[in-house]
């Protein structure tokens, strides 16, 4: 069961990687070493069901395939920036090609044989785990040398099982692990490479974490299923959790592939394949396309009378001398002004804004508009406080849009302080696989955002505020998608908020 385990997990990597739209060289290079992979497990697999030497065979020709391919593979992952090269990958298939020719000789029958070829496989493993190890030491600080680590520690652990296998010989039924903690450590780079943008160990297990949920839910369903209904015996629970695993592996990978399949024999069969949530989110694309048609044609329709309006009311007021109509030809008025500011803003999201991008220094950018925040009235119970990166790159961005965005945020976090609180400004250097980036982040102490309104407050015409819009945030999230950034944030009612920024620098 064992390897089956891992040539089954191999197979839906593959296969999984090779369904996607948009495979990078090293994608490609990890989907046809699983492959590989696939083949020598099937191999080993049949051959203790068989017991036949054909199958031996093709293990091994599937092993032999895989280690040049693995040298592939690290040569991309590490970005040929250690010392494993082309001529190490073809050396290793120049020697797996003579061990492949020596199958169909007498050599073949030889005590030895067997022992050297795996011998030869593990001195190739090594070689490729110390290219990984020096790569660390050379690679400074930062996401990537940090990711590096992650896959360093998954190897060794994963090489620790493999070794304790030895206890399956010495004691009577021990289970043997490394195949499955093989197939861990593949699953675990496939997510590696699929997300480069997950940066910290908790976010890349925790896609794994959500995949094993799953998996287990449909277990327990199973069974569920099998003792309300069934009337044989239930089968062996890591069969059941192992089907259901690959079943979850296998569900976006076949759904990919049915989709081009339907589609070339049945052009609108394009939404048999979206799902309910699907749906959902292109409600909302088109109710924010419709919204923003609009709001140009209402702002024009809505602002002339209003301008009508307020030179009316003045004109009221300078002519009355009592001192109740001059209160409500205030409110008038006052109404008035914001009824014109709830038009400039729908007329801010509406309009297709004209980004004028420059090369900016983003320190001086959040320096200005932290003195202008220490500035203004609102800020009197407000610190405001600044911590900047000082060796950080320069975006190519539009500076007066970076700041209305850093502005409108902060300002937000004040009004979320009433009784006084912290607001920090904060820059970084955000280094990934993705290229450079600048990171910016707002963080206020004040009520926060609650669990029900978060997934809300980027949408247009949300608010939780008495006189508000709800299109603040909106016209934020608009701006930075314009400059080809991010936004997110995240919140704990009662202890405060924190908008998190990402600009990509693209190269000078």
């Amino acid at each position: 069961m064992e390897p089956f385990t891992l040539a089954a997990v191999s197979l839906v990597i593959a296969l999984s990687l090779l369904a996607r739209k948009e495979k990078e060289v090293i994608q490609r290079t990890f989907a046809a070493l699983c492959l590989a992979i696939f083949v020598q497990k099937s191999g080993e697999f049949f051959g203790g069901i068989f017991q036949s030497g054909f199958w031996g065979t093709v293990g091994y020709l599937g092993l032999l395939t895989a280690l040049p391919l693995f040298l592939r593979f690290e040569h991309f992952f590490l970005k040929g920036r250690t010392f494993v090269g082309t001529w190490d990958v073809v050396l290793t298939s120049v020697i797996g090609l003579f061990f492949a020719v020596a199958f169909f000789t007498p050599l073949y029958a030889s005590p030895f044989f067997n022992p050297v070829i795996n011998l030869y496989a593990s001195q190739i493993l090594l070689y490729g785990y110390i290219a990984l190890l020096v790569y660390i030491r050379r690679k400074s600080a930062g996401v990537e040398r940090k990711r590096m680590v992650y896959v360093a520690i998954a190897c060794a652990v994963t090489a620790f099982i493999s070794i304790s296998d030895a206890l399956h010989y010495l004691i009577l039924g021990f289970p043997p692990f490394s195949n499955l903690a093989a197939a861990a450590l593949l699953y675990f780079i496939l997510v590696i490479i699929v997300h480069p943008h997950l940066p910290e160990f908790y976010e890349i297990m925790g896609r794994a974490l959500v995949i094993l949920i799953t998996s287990i839910v449909a277990t327990v369903i199973f069974y569920l299923v099998i003792g309300l209904f069934g009337t044989t015996p239930a089968p062996y629970f890591m069969h059941v959790l192992m089907g259901s695993f690959l079943i979850v592996l296998l569900f976006d990978p076949i759904k990919l592939i049915l989709k081009k399949v339907f589609i070339r024999f049945f052009p609108d069969a394009k939404d048999f394949f979206t799902s309910l949530y699907a749906y959902d989110q292109e409600l909302e694309k088109e109710k924010s396309m419709l919204l923003e048609e609009m709001a140009t044609a209402l702002a024009h329709e809505i602002r002339n009378p209003l301008g009508s309006i307020k030179g009316a009311g003045q004109y009221l007021k300078a002519e009355t001398s009592s001192p109740e109509n001059q209160k409500l030809l205030d409110v008038i008025i006052e109404e008035t002004d914001r009824l014109n500011s709830v038009v400039s803003q729908f007329m801010n999201y509406a309009k297709p804004y004209g980004v004028k991008p420059a090369w900016q220094d983003i320190n001086a950018i959040i320096e200005k508009a932290a003195a202008l925040i220490r500035a203004n009235e609102r800020s009197g119970k407000i610190t405001v406080e600044t911590d900047l990166h000082p060796s950080l790159p320069r975006a190519h961005v539009d500076g007066e849009l970076v700041m209305q965005v850093i502005l409108n945020i902060a300002f937000n976090g004040i009004e979320a302080m009433p009784d006084g609180g912290t607001l920090t400004l904060r820059t970084s250097r955000i280094e990934s696989d993705e290229g450079d980036a600048v990171g910016i982040s707002i963080r206020d102490t004040g009520k926060g955002i609650s669990r029900e309104d978060m997934p809300n407050i980027f949408k247009p015409f949300f608010t939780t505020k008495k006189r508000g819009v709800g299109l603040g945030l909106a016209i934020c999230r608009k701006i930075i998608r314009g400059q080809g950034g991010q936004i997110r944030v995240k919140s704990l009612p009662g202890q405060g908020t924190i908008f998190h920024i990402r600009i990509p620098v693209p190269p000078e």
